[in-house]
């Protein structure tokens, strides 16, 4: 029988293996840097990026992503045009500043409908239902934002004009509860894990949600700067790729990432559980933008002033990267 391979000893088979590895090329490579900056702090959606790089998706696509918090949509705009942040989380009204010149445009869906957001009124308030909110002071993050426009949604709907209701633009959440507290206001426009949170404490309950409002609507969206897009495509599509795994991630691992959650939006564990639900019936698996919902995010451009009259779709998202495939 002829020999088909001889064995060699131990000690050459050693030294063959390190002469190998020396002549062989490297083939890893340093991670690549991705500077993601998210709205909002208590976000449950755009916090999903904390529990991404906790769970060693982004290291999976050698990504290294640093992230960082703004306040509001004005500022990641500012943020994208400045080239400060590569990726920002933003809201769906938000899409229109790449009509107005910014340097970014929306590539994927975070979240639809706006189910994850509500109108809290102090307990001792004039405001005990929708009809009595005309008039009336309540307060949101930023003039031209997401819940600037929720606010005038309402006051459309009643038949009371955009302006029927008064937005007084406050910033964080925190702030809008001091001046409920103070009768400053007479509301505010806030997430649900807040809702939840503020009516455990006392403080007040929640009047509505906004799922109720507009059901074809685009609440949260992954924008990504021009240069990125034009210059480091694939790249881009690592990055939703992780994104899309990490919304996998937490569907089918509440538990752990409820721990997370909780702490990158500095809510309790109950709290972020007891809204687990309701957020995760608006979060987009793949990305994909909706004709009816853009068609409505365009109207709302120019109800908040954002734009002079309605952009058009291809000038407000690029449609190249989604839906994306896990």
């Amino acid at each position: 029988m002829p020999v088909l391979f001889r064995p060699i000893s131990r000690r050459r088979a050693i030294a063959t293996g390190a002469a190998a590895m020396a002549l062989a090329p490297t083939v890893a490579r340093a991670a690549d840097s991705l500077r993601v900056g998210k709205t909002i702090v208590n976000s449950f959606p755009m916090a999903g990026v904390d529990v991404g790089q906790q769970a060693g998706v982004f290291t999976a696509e050698n990504i290294d992503v640093t992230i960082s918090t703004f306040r509001g949509d004005g500022q990641i705009q500012q943020a994208l045009t400045a080239g400060a942040i590569d990726i920002g989380f933003g809201s769906g009204p938000g899409m229109g500043y790449a009509s107005k010149g910014v340097p970014a445009h929306a590539v994927a869906v975070m979240a639809n409908p706006p189910r994850n957001m509500c109108l809290v009124v102090p307990k001792d308030g004039p405001v005990k239902s929708i009809a009595d909110l005309r008039g009336k002071k309540i307060g949101v993050s930023t003039a031209g934002s997401l819940t600037d426009w929720l606010v005038r949604a309402i006051s459309t709907r009643e038949g009371w004009g955009p302006d029927g209701i008064q937005t007084v633009p406050m910033g964080e959440v925190r702030t809008r509860a001091i001046a409920m507290k103070a009768g400053e206001l007479q509301g505010s426009v806030t997430a649900i894990e807040e809702g939840y949170d503020y009516k455990a404490q006392g403080g007040g309950d929640i009047l509505m949600n906004f799922g109720q409002i507009t059901p074809d609507f685009i609440t949260h969206v992954i924008f990504a700067t021009d240069a990125l897009i034009q210059k480091n495509p694939e790249l881009l599509r690592r990055f939703l790729h992780g994104w899309f795994t990490t919304v996998a991630y937490i569907r089918d691992h509440r538990a752990d990432a409820v721990r997370v959650l909780a702490k990158a939006t500095n809510y309790s564990e109950k709290i972020v559980d007891e809204s687990y639900d309701t957020e995760m019936s608006m979060i987009s698996f793949d990305g994909a933008f909706s004709p009816k919902a853009v068609d409505t995010i365009r109207a709302s451009l120019k109800e908040l002033g954002i734009t002079d009259a309605e952009p058009a779709a291809a000038a407000m998202y690029d449609p190249d990267f989604t839906p994306v495939r896990l």
